[in-house]
Order: C-alpha cells, then sequence, then structure tokens
C-alpha cells in the first residue's frame, strides 16, 4: 500500500513471492505461516500478521485468520482479504514455518520470561552514597536460591503454544454469562457442534453451557443453585469465596475450566480436575451469588506453589478483584502457616500482578517492623514468615524496587527517605480500597495423601 511503511521481516525464513496472479485469484498464494501488513480494524492501522488459517466466505472470497505479530494473541481475528497487503507479503521457505512459529513465539513470551528470570546483580553503592541514603539500614540476609526446576504449567505460566492451528483459532464467537455478553480471547475445546453458534449461553451459577436462550431460561427453571457448589469459607462485605473440590463437584470443575479456557492462552488438561481445589469468588445479590473469578490451587504441591491458575472474568476486570484473589491466596498459606508462590514462570500480565501484591505487602511489614523493633534487623526469613511469600520472591521484589543493596560485606536493604513517602502515601490509598478482612475466613486447611500431580487449571 502507497505511504506504509513496511516492518522489518526475516529474510532468511521467508522468501518474496511470484507476482503472477490476479484479482481474487492472487489471495490463492496466501497460505498458512506466510506473513505480511494486515489492517487492524480496531486500531485503523497497518501491521505485520502472520496467517494461520484461511477459507471461504459465503460470498466467495477468501477471508483469513491471521495474528499479529509482537501482538498478544486475544488480538486475533478473522479478516476479509482486502484488509491485506499482498505488497508485502513474505512466504514461509520449506520447513520453515515452524521456525518461524517458534522463532515468535520466543520473541512474544519466552525470550521475555528469561530475561526476567536472570537474577539481577547485585549494585556496589559507595560508602558515602550508602550514608548519606540510609542511616539506619535493615540487615537482611540472602535467600538460598532454589535447585529445583519450575513447572511449566498454570493459567499464568509461559508455556509453549501448540503447533496445532485449530487450537490456535477461537472458535467461539460470543457467549452470554448472566447480565454479560463477552467475546472470547482464545480457543477452548468445548462441544464442535455448538462452536457453529452465534452465542453460547451458560448459566452463570452451575457453568452449564447451552444453546440458546429459550434452553437457558428453561434450565434457569430448575438449576437448584444460587451459588457454586462447595463451603463457602469466606463473606464480607457481599463478596464470598467458594471452596470447589475438583474430585466431588467434577462437573462444575470441568465447566469453570472451559468457560477459564477462553481467557487464558495455555495449553491445559480441562478435564483432570481431582487433584485441584478451586476457590471461586462472587459477588451477591437479591438473585444469588455471581461468579467474578476464581484461582486454583492443588490439593498437594512439592514446589509449594499456592496458586495453579488465577482468571477474573473480562466483564469484573479492573475493579480490583486479581489483588484480592492474589490476597486471599496468600491468607490461605498463613493459616496453613507455609510460604507460597504462583507456579512459575509468569507470564508478563501474571508478574506485574504478583509484583504490585508482593510490593506492597513486603513495604508494609518493613515500616510495621520498624515501628514494632525499632533499631532491630530483620531478615528475609523474618519477611517471608510474616508475609506467607517465599523468600526468593521477597528477594526478587526487594531487587526489582531497587532496594537491595551490598554493604560492607552484607546485604541492606536501603530505602530513601524520597521512596518512603512514596510508599506510605500507596499504603495509605490501599486503605480505600476493598481488603481482605481475615476475621471473615472460616477455613481449615485439609489433609490430603499424595495423589498424582497432573497438570490442570
Amino acid at each position: 500500500m502507497a505511504g506504509i511503511k513496511n516492518p522489518e521481516m526475516d529474510e532468511e525464513l521467508f522468501e518474496k513471492p511470484k507476482t503472477n496472479g490476479v484479482g481474487q485469484n492472487q489471495y490463492e498464494r496466501v497460505i498458512e505461516g506466510c506473513r505480511l501488513n494486515v489492517k487492524m480494524v480496531s486500531q485503523n492501522e497497518w501491521r505485520l500478521a502472520e496467517i494461520i488459517s484461511r477459507c471461504r466466505a459465503s460470498n466467495g472470497s477468501m477471508k483469513f485468520y491471521v495474528h499479529y505479530v509482537d501482538c498478544n494473541r486475544r488480538l486475533d481475528e478473522w479478516v476479509m482479504s482486502d484488509l491485506l497487503d499482498l505488497s508485502t507479503l513474505r512466504m514461509p521457505q520449506k520447513g520453515g514455518k515452524k521456525g518461524a512459529q517458534s522463532r515468535e513465539e520466543n520473541k512474544d513470551g519466552n525470550d521475555a520470561e528469561g530475561k526476567k528470570g536472570r537474577k539481577r546483580k547485585i549494585p556496589l553503592v559507595p560508602l558515602e552514597e550508602m550514608k548519606a541514603e540510609v542511616p539506619d539500614p535493615l540487615q537482611i540476609v540472602p535467600a538460598v536460591p532454589s535447585g529445583s526446576t519450575p513447572s511449566l504449567r498454570g493459567s499464568m505460566s509461559m508455556v509453549g503454544h501448540s503447533e496445532d492451528a485449530m487450537t490456535r483459532i477461537r472458535n467461539i464467537e460470543c457467549i452470554e454469562l448472566g447480565r454479560s455478553r463477552i467475546q472470547p480471547w482464545y480457543f477452548s475445546p468445548y462441544p464442535q457442534q455448538l462452536t457453529s453458534l452465534d452465542c453460547i449461553y451458560i448459566c452463570e451459577f452451575c457453568l452449564k453451557y447451552l444453546k440458546s436462550a429459550t434452553c437457558l431460561r428453561r434450565h434457569m427453571e430448575k438449576c437448584a443453585l444460587p451459588h457454586p457448589p462447595g463451603n463457602q469459607i469466606y463473606s464480607y462485605d457481599k463478596l464470598s469465596f467458594f471452596e470447589i473440590d475438583g474430585r466431588k463437584n467434577k462437573s462444575y470443575a470441568q465447566n469453570l475450566c472451559l468457560l477459564a479456557k477462553l481467557f487464558l492462552d495455555h495449553k491445559t488438561l480441562y478435564y483432570d480436575t481431582d487433584p485441584f481445589l478451586f476457590y471461586v469468588l462472587t459477588e451477591e445479590d437479591e438473585k444469588g451469588h455471581h461468579i467474578v473469578g476464581y484461582f486454583s490451587k492443588e490439593k498437594e504441591s512439592a514446589e509449594e506453589y499456592n496458586v495453579a491458575c488465577i482468571l477474573v472474568l473480562p466483564s469484573f476486570q479492573k475493579k480490583g478483584y486479581g489483588s484480592l484473589l492474589i490476597e486471599f491466596s496468600y491468607e490461605l498459606s498463613k493459616i496453613e502457616q507455609k510460604t507460597g508462590s504462583p507456579e512459575k514462570p509468569l507470564s508478563d500480565l501474571g508478574l506485574l500482578s504478583y509484583r504490585s501484591y508482593w510490593s506492597m505487602a513486603i513495604m508494609k511489614e518493613l515500616f510495621a517492623f520498624k515501628q514494632r523493633h525499632p533499631g532491630e534487623d530483620i531478615t528475609v526469613q523474618d519477611i517471608s514468615a510474616s508475609t506467607s511469600i517465599k523468600r526468593e520472591d521477597v528477594v526478587s521484589t526487594l531487587q526489582q524496587l531497587d532496594l537491595y543493596k551490598y554493604y560492607r560485606g552484607q546485604y541492606v536493604i536501603v530505602i530513601s527517605e524520597e521512596k518512603r513517602q512514596v510508599y506510605e502515601n500507596r499504603i495509605e490509598a490501599t486503605k480505600k480500597k476493598r481488603r481482605i478482612n481475615p476475621t471473615a475466613l472460616q477455613w481449615r486447611p485439609k489433609e490430603y495423601g499424595k495423589k498424582r500431580t497432573q497438570s490442570t487449571f
């Protein structure tokens, strides 16, 4: 297209196409795996995209399912052929499609995650700067790095995308859940006969999926659940948490995983829910308890993970519910008298959410400790024990906040007056937001025997 600057292309993996062919037939050469500029209507701009699949529309013209390079896969979409810029077309070389996809996925997730995974060097601060910055540093001991390799599973894990093109294509156009109609972001293995419908209707209490509004209305007349099954273990300010056993309430757990997969982009085994507990957050009104989000955890986790998968439904996002779910998972860990951590490695969104929670929880504990024990030193173990945040997460957060320094042969926490003021203001602001009230949590941990640990939500 005239006036459009083409993004940089990988010349090693893509070759320029032949230029013969005109009219609609020219789009026959646009095959799976090739790349070209595509107009993203939602952003009104041209972006480099990869062709995932293609088919013919009802009018006989070609349409293509595209993934916009360097964009989240939730933006993948079907586009008509007139939105493709064939002058920028690059064909995959023989044997190069898989490599191109792998390189793209690494660029989107794994490389970024790998960079996050590297340990930052502890800065060496001159003595004069150290004395000027913090007259009374809090001494801490470094965490012992774990030698075990983290498992690659859970909703926030950056597991490699499936190479099966069908699972890369969003197969559900719309769902109706309660008062909301939502366009899904990703593929979910609902029954194939439902994927051709304009909308799938889901009961917001038992999560059963139905093919029409009439079927939903008839189901609601018979559905006896005004809330998720399982035990209500928390109720405060019209918010509740229900604990669902994946073995005892298998149908609900599987339906929950199917629903969640629409908004989570990773490999899962949605049907094997036995080894997991699900904690569903709801809002209550006169009609019942409406699902907001949930997290799951393994009944027995050798790695001490306290969250396997976490999700806030799109209609409830940006309201602070993600922080509530994270906070609640750590309240359970406190009752268990254990430290916990989400399954790793974390995605970009997962890392941001947890960094925010860890930062505030750790800073609160540091300020509270100085008030309780003026002049005394605090260790990483002290912070970990009081917050239930694993030691390595405490240290990585302190490093990320640039508070972890090496001074006179030991590691210390350095909090400048400017940073102290910033976090005191943030802590004061959080008092106005919804928080978990620990006194409203009625729960006792159960002892489970050793279970097989197959990955799921």
